[in-house]
């Protein structure tokens, strides 16, 4: 679904990726992590096509990727219901209720589709932002800390939520939480400067810490 080779990117002089080799298979379920300032943001960016390589290409399938990103709606005055909020991702179709209602069902929230968004907690609204990506019926879905500020069971409920969402869907998520995440993807690529894929088990232990060093991997791979 994607394959990056040999990608670099630089803001004006200063480095952020160097030399990016790596493919993202359909179906796979793939956990990104790393320091502030390793370059997640950039990844995504990369991927969504908001920014270009300066050296290497990037291939991907012709599905068009949805992006939660990081952050929060802030204004909780704006007159907008939850169904409102999740046809915004259907703004080309005219006809989109059905389709927000079934994105909604798909997410848990068809009971609240008539509410102000207002009305709803921190997970849930995180939740129907989910579903506005899912309302195009995307084949890639990309999260920037879909469960940062949230509280354990709104966080558990998002993670039981992507890992249904997985069977039908590719999914890329950064986050800082590895102890949770390694037990949900199936890779993850590891994000400091390059990008090094490896599988769950393989992490070094102290990344969930925070203490991101080199060697990144806890086992010895030589």
């Amino acid at each position: 679904m994607i394959e990056f080779k040999g990608v670099s990117f630089a803001y004006e002089d200063i480095p952020v990726l160097k030399d990016v080799n790596f493919k993202i298979e359909t179906g796979e379920y793939v956990g990104i992590i790393g320091p502030n300032g390793g370059g997640k943001t950039t990844l995504l960016k990369l991927i969504l096509g908001f920014i270009k390589p300066t050296s290497g290409s990037i291939l991907m399938s012709e599905d068009c990727p949805a992006h939660v990103p990081q952050g929060r709606i802030h204004d909780r005055k704006f007159p907008i219901s939850v169904l409102e909020l999740v046809g915004l991702g259907l703004l080309k179709t005219r006809n989109w209720k059905p389709g927000a209602i079934q994105a909604l069902e798909e997410v848990g929230l068809s009971s609240y589709a008539d509410k102000s968004f207002a009305a709803l907690s921190g997970g849930q609204l995180q939740r129907a932002l989910i579903a506005r990506a899912l309302v195009s019926k995307p084949k890639l879905l990309l999260l920037d800390e879909p469960t940062a500020n949230l509280d354990t069971g709104a966080q558990e409920d998002i993670h039981t939520l992507l890992k249904k969402l997985k069977k039908d869907i590719t999914i890329l998520m950064v986050s800082h939480d590895l102890q949770t995440i390694i037990k949900e993807v199936d890779r993850i690529l590891l994000v400091q400067g390059t990008i090094t894929p490896t599988m769950p088990k393989d992490v070094c232990e102290h990344f969930a810490m925070g203490l991101y060093h080199k060697p990144l991997l806890g086992k010895d791979k030589s």
